[in-house]
């Protein structure tokens, strides 16, 4: 039977570098781009933080001579005398902190008591905790002045807790009177 003339009687294979030539698709293409782009960035990056070390181990090595050359300078008899200074400044500090001032207390008194009222006699204590502690005996002209000085002392705040006892009206109708009180620390404390 004859073949018909369409169909070849003998074919010759393609070779693969023929078939190795076919375009790629443009997916591909972009992807490798990318990819060599990325390579690229992490490269420069890598050499940029390589020089960077070197730079700063460079610039160590420079503070380190400077320091050593600033330490050897340093004279050991100015530092024991800046280190005694500080001593005895951190001493007067803790001097003039613990300081009970009576002045800051009398100017308090003298502009909180109206001029009906007067103390004979006034006692103060601290303890151990820094509480201060006022007791007095005083005379006040007549029950609203007395009143007047236990007005004063709330609003004010410095002199808390004040409690007025033996209250007696004496013969020539003043008031005499007891008084116990704490005291705001900062009322005796020294300020400059």
């Amino acid at each position: 039977m004859a073949l018909p003339p369409t169909i070849p009687t003998s074919f010759v294979p393609r070779s693969a570098s023929v078939t190795a030539h076919q375009p790629r698709s443009n997916f591909t293409n972009s992807f490798g781009f990318f990819a060599y782009i990325v390579l690229g960035v992490i490269c420069v990056l890598a050499l940029g933080v390589f020089f960077y070390s070197r730079i700063l181990s460079g610039r160590l090595v420079a503070r380190d001579a400077s320091l050593a050359k600033a330490q050897q300078a340093i004279d050991i008899t100015t530092v024991e005398s800046f280190v005694r200074l500080r001593d005895r400044l951190n001493s007067g500090t803790l001097l003039l902190s613990n300081h009970i001032a009576l002045s800051n207390f009398f100017d308090l008194l003298e502009t909180l008591l109206p001029a009906s009222t007067r103390f004979s006699s006034l006692h103060l204590t601290v303890d151990d905790a820094k509480k201060v502690r006022l007791e007095g005996l005083g005379t006040a002209r007549n029950f609203n002045a007395l009143a007047a000085v236990s007005t004063a002392f709330a609003i004010d705040g410095h002199i808390k807790d004040a409690i007025f006892s033996n209250i007696a009206v004496n013969k020539d109708s003043t008031v005499s009177f007891a008084l116990s009180a704490t005291l705001d620390p900062k009322a005796v404390s020294f300020s400059p």
